[in-house]
């Protein structure tokens, strides 16, 4: 079917009214900061604590503008007959955002989660060679990251967070079997105490009476009394 003639004049102004209707909205930027998107990409920002120096960032990135430094140290045997180790210390790590393209890939390929998005976007310069941003600075864009967002009800836990929760649900149950243990011992022991008493003898376990005379001495009740001393008088064979 032929177009009708003028129809596509008919739309455009069609949509020419309809903007004219609206209300005209002004951003009063910088005054009021624009709400991004959760997945803004803004700058990067380095979480130096997890990088390994591995290097996968710098040569997977298209630009090249990933720039690191580093150097090897020995770390002592952590037990008496270990071997040394050699691990890699982290120099330097700059961005130079007058190149970055901003593709993410360095932020894919990390495999320790050492590099983050972050919205911010307010960084620049007069000057372009300070757009290169070293290591104290990429830390420091690590405050405006974003929490991750949360998972839907049907998804899996994380291994992470799988592998933590089964930790501390194992040394949660090995506490409490050793305070069942306790517990077990402390009763046992009572109850030892308790057959040791019923089988001591009954005058070992009652006090003395206090209605005595001065001078005599109380006999335990439970204990045959001694017998009584025979008045004295002339034995046999005396006169």
């Amino acid at each position: 079917m032929a177009p009708i003639p003028g129809s596509g004049l008919a739309k455009g102004l069609a949509v020419t009214l309809r903007t004219m209707t609206k209300k005209t909205v002004t951003a009063q930027y910088p005054d009021v900061q624009p709400e991004l998107p959760p997945r803004t990409r803004g700058v990067i920002a380095l979480f130096e604590e997890n990088c390994t120096v591995c290097m996968l960032c710098a040569r997977e990135c298209p630009d090249w503008c990933i720039y690191i430094d580093s150097h090897k140290e020995t770390v002592p045997p952590a037990a008496p007959g270990g071997r040394e180790r050699s691990r890699n210390v982290l120099d330097r790590f700059a961005i130079d955002f007058s190149l970055c393209m901003y593709c993410g890939i360095c932020i894919e390929v990390c495999p320790f989660d050492a590099l983050f998005w972050t919205p911010e976007f307010e960084y620049a310069e007069t000057d372009i060679h300070e757009l290169t941003h070293e290591r104290d600075k990429l830390r420091e864009w690590m405050w405006t990251v974003p929490a991750p967002p949360a998972l839907d009800p049907g998804a899996e836990e994380p291994k992470e967070i799988a592998a933590a929760r089964k930790t501390a649900d194992k040394l949660a149950a090995e506490q409490t079997a050793k305070a069942e243990a306790a517990q077990a011992e402390a009763a046992q022991a009572e109850a030892a105490q308790a057959a040791r008493d019923e089988t001591a003898p009954a005058g070992r376990t009652q006090a003395p009476r206090s209605d005595s005379a001065p001078g005599e001495q109380a006999v335990p009740s439970g204990e045959p009394e001694p017998p009584a001393t025979p008045p004295s008088g002339p034995k046999e064979g005396q006169s």
